[in-house]
């Protein structure tokens, strides 16, 4: 049983329906019991980062999460669910999960001939660091939606798995062991976004 995480910070319909179209079932929920018996965990969000550890910890999620992958259970962060699965964040006070070591940072505007643009929005490519289930059979040119301010950069050097540029490289994808977190959105990124989907469900 594959568990999407409900704490009220993301459009959960959206990855139901991506993962449907794979053909997996899904259950969308925030009870504990069932988080604790699931196969596979999906944390998605959208959001500000001390607001989705206050509403995981006020569902009793923050010691499941960190058990259950301590346990072996495959997780997968994406957007805000990446960056909670970091140390902290520059967003906020409160501690993140601590499954990745690593910290959220904001973007900067550059002083360059074309400011940035914060947020970062839209289509952009991802170029994987190392071979990993989750970007089994992509093909080479591979683009995936993004919308967020900031960008997670890992303490652990094994732990980054994917780049992207935006105003410089930043890190789009993390792995280390069975903890995972992208910061696109691959319910958004039709067949890339179903690829990776199909990839953790079936390969991780």
């Amino acid at each position: 049983m594959i568990v999407i995480i409900d704490y009220g910070m993301s459009n959960l319909g959206s990855m139901a329906n991506m993962l449907r179209k794979v053909g997996a079932a899904a259950t969308v929920s925030a009870d504990p019991g069932i988080v604790e018996r699931a196969e596979k965990l999906i944390l998605p969000g959208v959001g500000a980062f001390d607001n989705g550890m206050r509403q995981l910890g006020e569902r009793g999620l923050v010691p499941l999460l960190r058990e259950r992958a301590a346990a072996g259970t495959p997780v997968l962060g994406v957007c805000l669910g990446m960056q909670l699965l970091a140390c902290r964040s520059e967003e906020g006070q409160l501690p993140g999960l601590g499954l990745i070591d690593a910290r959220s940072v904001r973007f900067r505007p550059s002083g360059g001939p074309v400011p940035l643009k914060v947020p970062h929005m839209g289509w952009n490519a991802v170029h994987p660091e190392r071979d990993h289930a989750l970007f089994a059979e992509m093909p080479e040119e591979m683009r995936f939606y993004f919308v967020h301010s900031y960008h997670v950069v890992c303490a652990d050097a094994a732990a980054p798995l994917a780049r992207a540029t935006y105003g410089g490289e930043f890190t789009a994808a993390v792995a280390r062991d069975n903890v995972m977190g992208v910061q696109f959105h691959p319910e958004k990124s039709h067949k890339f976004g179903m690829r990776l989907l199909r990839n953790f469900v079936e390969r991780c």
